[in-house]
């Protein structure tokens, strides 16, 4: 059956966000360095491995995880040298067919979580995977990122940041059409649904907090990762950037 990115240049659509991509990479490497010795890594949703060359190197056995076939034949053609890669394509709510319960030590979902409807039929699934102790490394999309809170807020939505609804942000077109929904969750959200579903919170990053296409465009790229880099954790205490990473544990 065709996935959705089957039909989309998911790969073409990073290159010109070289400045986001590295700084998730420097989010991804600061949970990395907070994790003792793991030998089984599954990224779900992990397209055409963008992010495994980071992570690839920590474990025996990664599992790199899709829906699309498409995506999943560029991962294996830029890493199919590396012998201890599985590619499986599959969706999240299948990986429980595929793999054993309790098998993994460290799940990472990154760029995903905006498709995903059920936030805790995702992270008990997770639950699920990891061995007991095991750590999720999670992003998301955040509506309350401070250029979404002053927008709604010069439009004199006044109650937007109490509000810890999830938002849809398609198109009603789209939404019609019903193409992939694409959710911003806010931060309390996620938070509760990962406590409920036995995870602990160990540490939270605030990520592309420069994410400007002015200063993208006149400041080279080194200079924003090095202010990026020093702002990750300062702006997680208040939800700053419009990506947020989540290192939590299984209980």
């Amino acid at each position: 059956m065709a996935a959705a990115y089957d039909t989309y240049d998911y790969p073409r659509y990073w290159d010109t966000r070289n400045y986001e991509h590295l700084a998730e990479t420097i989010a991804l490497k600061t949970f990395l360095s907070q994790i003792p010795k793991i030998k089984s890594v599954i990224d779900i949703g992990g397209g055409y491995g963008r992010l495994t060359p980071y992570y690839s190197f920590r474990a025996k056995k990664v599992i790199l995880t899709d829906p699309s076939a498409k995506l999943l034949s560029v991962a294996r053609k830029n890493l199919g040298n590396k012998k201890n890669i599985i590619f499986a394509q599959s969706s999240w709510e299948n990986l429980k067919n595929k793999f054993k319960a309790g098998s993994i030590d460290l799940a990472i979902i990154v760029r995903v979580m905006h498709h995903i409807t059920d936030p805790d039929k995702a992270f008990a699934a997770v639950n699920r995977l990891l061995r007991p102790g095991g750590y999720f490394i999670l992003e998301f999309a955040n509506k309350s990122h401070i250029k979404a809170a002053l927008k709604e807020l010069s439009h004199g939505n006044i109650t937007y940041l109490m509000d810890i609804s999830p938002m849809d942000i398609r198109s009603k077109k789209s939404i019609k059409q019903k193409t992939l929904p694409f959710i911003n969750y806010h931060p309390d959200t996620i938070r509760g649904s990962l406590l409920a579903n036995g995870f602990t919170i160990k540490s939270k990053l605030s990520v592309s907090n420069i994410r400007s296409t002015y200063l993208k465009k006149n400041l080279p790229v080194n200079t924003l990762l090095a202010f990026e880099k020093l702002l990750q954790g300062p702006f997680a205490h208040i939800n700053f950037g419009p990506s947020i990473f989540i290192l939590a544990q299984k209980g």
